[in-house]
């Protein structure tokens, strides 16, 4: 059997691959790769190989991330799989894999400084292949929340002090807590959240890939946009991708001037609960930094109870010089990568 590699798929096809396949992620879909393609700055890459009979043997989905244009623009694009790859488990898909991975770091390398899979599941069985063609591995933790109860019982997983925090703002009612339907809201929406990454010096995405979440996923229910306020305040945001049975958090913000209320926690809490209603199985919290280095989020993650895993992310540095040059820069400028 030959593999062959393409860069186009039948739309059917490729939605099928991702759905029936156990570690299918809302990452690899064709839907999050229309998404991206309407953002500014980002430019999704379709990578496959199939076989003979053109069925899917693997799939790389990586979005190139451009923060500025010009001279500037290979020193500030990277190219970042947010669902890793995915290929069949027998020995044919693993070959087709390495062959595709192969051929991918021979057409980007003048593209983009580094590829990153972020891993979201356990792909040890992997990384022999992932070494092999440069990719070469580092820990990278994250929480999952096991959803597949009751409201309560996911509330009694939650830490202590952060469960009596929920049981006493809900007692309260000061923290409302809304879904999104109208696309006007999310000005308000992207209004919090840039707020906060300015404040954390971190860059966030243009406006544009957020309304086009809005226009591809809200219709078929794989995305929601959640706001909370005090009165007629907004104060917290979020952001969360739905896709089989599991939520994904994937932007937040929130009103530090509020903090006292806890709005971050009440809405976390709406969405669990959301979650447990209605049918899903885990809550993925998008990462929580590294191991043994200081990541404020974290703890705020690592109040809700949930599972502590290391999946790990894989790097393959395209031009090193250039890397060092682009690193040097985001520690001038006091920038890093999100």
């Amino acid at each position: 059997m030959s593999i062959n590699l393409v860069n186009s798929l039948e739309e059917n096809a490729w939605r099928e691959f991702v759905v029936q396949h156990p570690l299918g992620n809302i990452f690899h879909t064709p839907e999050m790769f229309q998404v991206f393609a309407h953002a500014k700055g980002h430019h999704p890459v379709l990578q496959a190989t199939v076989d003979n009979n053109g069925e899917i043997l693997a799939l790389l989905v990586p979005v190139q991330i451009t923060l500025m244009d010009g001279l500037l623009r290979i020193l500030s694009t990277r190219a970042i799989a947010y669902g890793s790859v995915l290929c069949n488990a027998d020995s044919q898909g693993k070959l087709a894999l390495a062959n595709l991975l192969s051929s991918y770091t021979d057409t980007i390398k003048h593209q983009a400084l580094f590829t990153e899979l972020r891993n979201l599941t356990d792909l040890s069985d992997l990384q022999a292949i992932f070494e092999q063609t440069g990719f070469m591995y580092s820990d990278h933790l994250d929480y999952l929340i096991n959803l597949n109860g009751t409201p309560e019982q996911v509330l009694q997983n939650i830490g202590a002090r952060t469960r009596k925090h929920i049981r006493q703002g809900l007692r309260k009612g000061k923290v409302i807590v809304e879904l999104i339907e109208e696309r006007n809201q999310l000005d308000i929406w992207y209004g919090l959240v840039r707020k906060t990454y300015h404040n954390a010096r971190v860059p966030l995405a243009d406006r544009s890939l957020f309304d086009a979440a809005f226009d591809i996923l809200y219709p078929k229910r794989m995305i929601q946009f959640w706001l909370a306020r005090i009165g007629s305040n907004y104060v917290a945001a979020s952001a969360e991708l739905l896709y089989k049975k599991t939520i994904y958090g994937w932007y937040s913000g929130v009103d530090r001037g509020y903090n006292s209320d806890l709005p971050s926690e009440m809405l976390m809490w709406y969405i669990l609960a959301w979650g447990s209603q209605n049918g899903y199985i885990t809550y993925d919290f998008g990462g929580a930094g590294k191991p043994n280095e200081k990541y404020g989020v974290r703890d705020f993650k690592a109040k809700f109870g949930g599972r502590l895993v290391c999946y790990g992310r894989n790097i393959h540095i395209h031009s090193p010089l250039l890397f060092r040059l682009s690193t040097l820069g985001y520690q001038i400028s006091t920038h890093r990568w999100n």
